[in-house]
């Protein structure tokens, strides 16, 4: 019943619960709405009739007025600044529409715009101030609060009496300020609509993606080839914008440009942004939080003000709010990264069957062996980490080197060798297509394309984001291997979309379906997902039939096959549903058949681990990386398969030898090359009764 139960736990809890339900997101999401909770509470019975449909609709026009401020403030918080001016924007675009609607007449669907433009304008004096200048935000921001004021003040002296006197006959400006739709006031439709417009572009949108790097590291950004001064500035004139149709909503629901209007208001809106949950460091904030932070506040002020306090008394109250929520903003980035690495990794339930036989002379497919143990040995001590390794139609063989060189051996002898081509990256997988352009797959980089002239170029590196992920899923973290259809089409396996290249023992602690298989169509040049939640996908290998590709899961120690063509596209069927090893690399055989290399052999302790998400948890919380418990990756072996899923031969290195950790093999001619990541050789094994004139080259491109 136990077991039962954890498998039902984290197997099919959805990842973002079982990740992040402890996590420092949802944390910092749960405290301020539990806290409002309270202060909803309180409200209601310390102010009479809080409840009422009147009541609320006030407060909703509140909140909708000073929520706008609050996710323009927000939105240069999480770009990594901060704007104090906000309070004199708003009063001074609450007097452009009272000017424009009441003195100029000038009619609502003009007026409206024309104040959104100046709250542009003057957001565009600090986004090119600190943006473009790069000047500091706290003083820049400070200087513009008092010279927007003087403006307003100067302004409001000379035209307050003529706005007092003119006052409009539009029934359009009218429902702007006071009207209501389905009972909710028009300001809270407008709110709602930019929150929702504002958490899609945040969570969704590229754009989005660029001001979270910005604020979370704005030299990492520009590295990365972000364009962080404009960002910057066209996030200081989306605060001006918001802040201009605050002033708009305020212009025509009071129609007063008093002495007062935005005064403390900087106050407010930071409180109601720190207290939300959006970091004064930067890089960190959602409109969610922004919403809470401002019901938090407002609720907050109506309720000092119904006990009859003093505006020194809001504003002193408001001001230890927010230093108090800045101590603890503080200490919570300080402490941040050791806090994500005991809460971000999340293991769940994964059972293996039983292991199939692997015993000397048990008789059976896997049946241990030595053939592995004598083998001709390929530029031993020369090369490190060839992962993949593939001949050309000259014979000539070609390994990556984790220094991020494609080494090119010579044949016959395989003894000269130079680099063919230098990208940078650890080359992964490796294909030819039929203009003899080698294709590789390159960890943390994409897919890259490598001329016969030696050109190198840069084919894809992102894919489609999946909307129900949690974190940003487009860009491809980890290319692995890949294999070309007839009709150009490339197909290649992202083993994780949650971890970078040198974390992989993590994902495989986690041992969820955090990998996909993506295909790059070279007749429109575009990259899309076409499987999801694999466990960790690796070899990919093109079907007899031309419509199909098999593919292993690594962690699942399973063979697949996916149509992506014909009468099945679209089906996914089992191959090979229990491996005694876990799967690499998948490459054609001179008989029709298929090669298989296994990276690491199961264990009962390991696969007993599997079915314990929660001792892993607390392993990887309290032991270094280096002390996990890890697959067995001494024991190298090679087997072949057919479609049926019949394992036909084994070739296995006892020890680990030559060939520890096997990631891949090529047959061409009459012998086998193996690769290893953790190899410094390429060996060579001479296949009894193979075909001698067999080229995997020659025999997938022969048409052209």
């Amino acid at each position: 019943m136990t077991e039962t139960l954890t498998r039902l736990r984290y197997r099919y809890w959805p990842d973002h619960w079982v990740g992040e339900i402890l996590s420092k997101r949802w944390t910092e999401t749960a405290i301020p709405v539990l806290l409002l909770g309270v202060v909803v509470f309180v409200s209601g019975r310390l102010i009479g009739n809080f409840y009422t449909a009147g009541a609320l609709a006030d407060t909703l026009r509140q909140a909708g007025e000073i929520g706008l401020i609050v996710l323009g403030m927000g939105l240069v918080m999480i770009v990594g600044g901060i704007d104090l001016s906000v309070g004199s924007m708003f009063a001074l675009t609450n007097f452009f529409a009272l000017l424009f609607i009441h003195v100029l007449k000038w009619p609502v669907l003009l007026a409206v715009p024309a104040t959104l433009l100046c709250g542009a304008a003057l957001g565009a004096v600090n986004g090119y101030l600190i943006g473009y200048l790069r000047l500091r935000a706290f003083l820049t921001t400070l200087i513009t609060l008092i010279i927007f004021r003087s403006v307003y003040e100067i302004l409001s002296g000379q035209y307050s009496t003529a706005i007092a006197g003119n006052l409009p006959d539009s029934e359009v400006w009218d429902f702007i300020g006071s009207g209501a739709f389905l009972g909710l006031p028009t300001v809270a439709w407008f709110y709602a609509f930019v929150a929702v417009a504002g958490h899609i572009m945040l969570t969704r949108l590229r754009v989005g993606w660029h001001i979270m790097a910005i604020g979370g590291s704005r030299r990492s950004a520009y590295n990365g080839g972000i364009a962080v001064r404009r960002t910057v500035f066209l996030c200081y004139v989306g605060c001006g914008v918001l802040s201009g149709a605050a002033g708009c909503f305020f212009a025509s629901r009071l129609a007063t440009a008093g002495a007062d209007i935005g005064i403390g208001m900087e106050v407010l809106v930071l409180t109601a942004a720190v207290i939300g949950g959006i970091s004064l460091g930067g890089g960190r904030g959602s409109v969610t939080k922004a919403m809470v932070g401002t019901l938090l506040v407002l609720l907050i002020t109506n309720g000092l003000t119904s006990m009859s306090a003093s505006g020194g008394v809001i504003r002193m109250v408001l001001a230890g709010i927010l230093i108090l929520a800045a101590v603890i903003d503080v200490r919570w980035l300080k402490n941040r990264q050791r806090i994500i690495s005991k809460v971000y990794v999340s293991p769940t339930y994964h059972r293996l069957g039983v292991s199939p036989d692997c015993s000397m002379g048990g008789g059976g497919a896997f049946a241990l062996n030595n053939k592995l143990r004598d083998v001709t040995l390929i530029g031993l001590g020369r090369i490190e980490s060839p992962e993949d390794v593939i001949l050309d139609r000259d014979d000539n063989l070609y390994a990556g080197s984790r220094h991020g060189d494609i080494i090119r051996f010579f044949a016959p002898d395989y003894e000269r060798m130079e680099v063919f081509a230098h990208i940078g990256g650890q080359p992964l997988g490796m294909a030819f297509d039929r203009e003899h352009n080698l294709y590789v797959c390159i960890g943390g980089m994409g897919l890259y394309r490598i001329k016969p002239d030696k050109t190198v170029e840069r084919v894809t590196d992102e894919t489609n984001r999946s909307w129900r992920s949690i974190n940003d899923d487009s860009r491809l973290r980890l290319a692995d291997d890949l294999d070309i259809a007839d009709d150009g089409r490339i197909f290649f396996s992202e083993a994780t979309v949650r971890y970078e290249m040198d974390e992989w023992p993590v994902d495989g602690l986690e041992a969820r379906g955090n990998g996909r298989i993506v295909c790059w169509d070279p007749r429109d040049n575009s990259t899309r997902t076409v499987l999801r939640d694999l466990k960790f996908p690796n070899g990919i290998c093109i079907a007899s039939d031309g419509q199909s590709i098999l593919f292993a899961e690594t962690w699942g120690c399973c063979i697949k096959r996916y149509w992506f063509d014909g009468p099945k596209k679209g089906c996914v069927e089992s191959v090979i549903d229990n491996l005694p090893g876990y799967p690499d690399n998948i490459n054609l055989a001179s008989d029709g058949n298929y090669w298989l290399a296994m990276v690491g052999m199961r264990s009962p302790s390991y696969d007993l681990a599997m079915r314990m998400p929660g001792f892993r948890k607390r392993m990887a919380q309290r032991l270094p990386l280096d002390e996990w418990l890890f697959p067995n990756i001494n024991t190298g072996c090679v087997l072949k398969f057919n479609e049926a899923g019949e394992v036909l031969e084994t070739l296995w290195d006892l020890g680990g030898e030559n060939h520890p950790m096997i990631t891949s093999m090529r047959e061409h001619k009459g012998h086998l090359y193996l690769g290893g990541i953790s190899n410094n050789r390429i060996g060579v094994y001479k296949l009894p009764g193979a075909d001698a004139t067999f080229s995997q080259y020659e025999r997938r491109w022969r048409a052209a």
